[in-house]
């Protein structure tokens, strides 16, 4: 079962980076919030801060890192003008996916955890299956032509 699961992920990821540039820029993008994200949750938190609140801090600040860069180079031509009541609506698909995606992180790697299989290992595959997530979602949702 489990390998049916990877093999249908490769094989959605490999169609998607098929001659995609925009999937590969979305990669990209996806680099920079994470390390936006770890980067200020290991300040934060090696500067005091409660590691909760260090990585709260640091995962919404990644999500407005992703959404500067995906409405102004990944998805750039099919984001509403700026002020208006679309991009307001963009702006809010855009928080509901990535709360899908940490949903799905969550659950992975929850039941990973209580299955007794490493946690580290779990959060591996749920960064990969939540980019493919929040990709789809954003694609054909949140920016959708």
């Amino acid at each position: 079962m489990q390998r049916g699961i990877i093999a249908r992920l490769v094989a959605l990821m490999t169609a998607a980076m098929r001659g995609e540039v925009t999937w590969l820029r979305y990669l990209l993008a996806s680099i920079i919030a994470l390390l936006t994200d770890t980067g200020l949750f290991m300040l934060l938190f090696h500067m005091g801060m409660a590691a909760v609140m260090a990585s709260a801090i640091g995962y919404c600040t990644g999500i407005a890192v992703h959404w500067l860069i995906s409405s102004r180079t990944v998805f750039a031509e099919n984001a509403a003008a700026r002020g208006t009541g679309q991009r307001n609506a963009q702006k809010a698909l855009f928080v509901g996916s990535a709360l899908v995606g940490l949903a799905i992180t969550m659950a992975i790697v929850g039941a990973a955890d209580m299955a007794g299989f490493d946690p580290r290992l779990a959060k591996l595959a749920a960064i990969i299956v939540s980019f493919q997530a929040t990709y789809m979602l954003r694609r054909h949702v949140v920016f959708r032509a």
